[in-house]
């Protein structure tokens, strides 16, 4: 495997927490009703993303291989949680 296939399989590895950190720092202020305390939508999306990542490196660590839906669900509720953080007054 050549060093583009690595890297492709890391976008692809990080893909889902990136639009999951993304859309809830989209909608979450739409949803819950309440202006952000974080600096802004950059900050949110970067914090839930990286939240995100580190869910499905746990979760490969883990379970010792991707695409687990356990991982996805961990992603999920560890996101939720840096968002519902960040809405935090």
């Amino acid at each position: 495997m050549g060093p583009l296939d690595e890297i492709l399989h890391l976008i692809n590895f990080c893909a889902p927490a990136l639009v999951v950190g993304m859309v809830l720092a989209v909608l979450s202020p739409w949803l819950m009703g309440k202006r952000p305390s974080a600096p802004g939508f950059i900050a949110q999306a970067a914090m839930n993303c990286v939240a995100g990542v580190l869910a499905l490196g746990l979760g490969l660590w883990f379970f010792g291989n991707d695409g687990k839906m356990a991982s996805y669900a961990a992603m999920v509720v560890v996101c939720a949680i840096s968002q519902a953080l960040a809405l935090r007054r």
